[in-house]
Formats: structure tokens, sequence, C-alpha cells
């Protein structure tokens, strides 16, 4: 009997030392179940050893596309050319063809309105007056003639001072030369020089014009031609004629 007693305790301590150091089986979740707890909470599942997602193209055309564009669109303007070095000035006057007064061009004597002197001029030209100044023109070829006081003959350094003020202010004047000079009216002073034209009507351009300016002196009157025409005109002989053909009355 007590054989039985000790039998059954002993198997009451086995039972209760099984209980106490037994451990309780795990469970595995199923794959299913992992794979939707990771998409609710949105971190990637777990993967096994040695394994690696392949990346997403997505990923690479996630920035947008007007990003990309626009740094490729995006250009430095030029800078503006500078003019070239040694470019034709467009307010300057033009070299126009030049108009040459015809060798058979007939002279008329003009008198003056007072007949202190009379002078040649080409028969035809248009013929203007303005105070004491008389102007005749054709084209681009024109003779004024202007009467003066004075009270000594001119020389250079007198010309330079007094007789070429109304053609100095221009800025297309340019002064070539200025030097004694001899005519059957006697001694005189011709001032050479370069300037534009009165700007034309039409195109609003200016003509270079070449111009040769007397300066003849006789009983307290300065009698001033000014012969003028294109440059490169071959005026020599027509302006030799007028100038030579001036007569004190």
């Amino acid at each position: 009997m007590r054989h039985r007693s000790l039998v059954a305790a002993s198997l009451v301590a086995v039972g209760l030392l099984g209980a106490c150091s037994g451990s309780k089986p795990k469970s595995t979740a199923p794959t299913s179940t992992v794979q939707a707890t990771a998409a609710e909470t949105g971190s990637a599942p777990p993967t096994g050893s040695g394994s690696s997602a392949p990346p997403s193209s997505d990923a690479a055309s996630s920035a947008p596309a007007n990003s990309r564009t626009s740094a490729a669109r995006t250009t430095t303007p030029a800078p503006a050319k500078s003019p070239p070095k040694g470019a034709v000035d467009p307010n300057a006057p033009e070299v126009v063809e030049p108009g040459d007064i015809p060798d058979n061009q007939a002279f008329v004597a003009f008198p003056a309105a007072d007949h202190t002197y009379s002078v040649d001029v080409p028969e035809g030209w248009a013929r203007t007056e303005r105070s004491s100044v008389v102007t005749f023109t054709d084209k681009y070829n024109s003779i004024q003639i202007e009467s003066l006081a004075a009270a000594a003959a001119p020389t250079p350094e007198s010309v330079k001072a007094d007789n070429l003020g109304d053609v100095s202010v221009d800025p297309t004047y340019k002064l070539v030369d200025v030097k004694p000079v001899e005519r059957k009216a006697g001694h005189g002073v011709v001032a050479l020089f370069e300037i534009g034209s009165p700007p034309n009507k039409v195109t609003g351009k200016k003509a270079l014009l070449a111009v040769e300016r007397y300066v003849f002196f006789h009983n307290g009157k300065d009698v001033v031609l000014t012969l003028s025409g294109a440059k490169g005109a071959d005026n020599v002989d027509p302006w030799k004629t007028v100038s030579d053909s001036l007569k004190w009355l």
C-alpha cells in the first residue's frame, strides 16, 4: 500500500515538473497574413537571404517631366554683336555719282545789282536770291556770289577767321587747304573744303561736296565766289572759267 502511494506521488511530481519546464509550441502566421500586414503598415515584407528586389523603373522617372525639359530648353542668349570696326557712319554724306558740267556749257554774264562787278555763270541754271547772296544751281553743282564790305585785301589767315564761319560749324565740314590765288580780277585767296549738301527731300541723305571758295577785294569790298559740286566731279575747267570771269565795273 505504501508502495502504491510512493508511485502515485512520483507520477504527480513528474507531471508537475513537466508542466513547469515544458514550452508552448510556436505558431507560424501564414505568409499571406504577413504580406497583408505589411501592406497595411506601408513596410516591405522581409526577403530571404541573398535575394534583392529589382529597382523600380518608376523611381527613375518619378521627377516631373517639366523639370527635365526646362533644363534642356534653358539657353543663354547670344551677346549682341557690336558694329564692325571701321563701319560706315549711316549719317555721313554719300559719295554720289558726280555731275560734271558739260564741256559745251554756255556761260552768260551776271552783273551785280549795284553794278560794282559781274561774273559769268552757266546759262539755264536755276537762280535764287537772298539778301546779298545770289545762287545758281544745277543738280549738286552750285555757284554762290556774295558781296561784303571789307577794310583790306584777304589773306589765308583772314579767310580762315572771317570767311568760313557759315560752314565750319557743320559737322560734315573738312578744310582741305587755304592759299593765295591769282585771277584776272587780281590777287585773291581760295579755300578748299568738303561738306555735306542739304538733305535730299526724298531720301534725307546728304551728298559729299567738294567746294572752292574764292575771296577777291576791290575798293573796300570783298566778292566771295563759292563753287561746289559732288566730290569726284571734273569741274576744274568750268570753275576756272567762272573764277577768272570776275570783272570790276
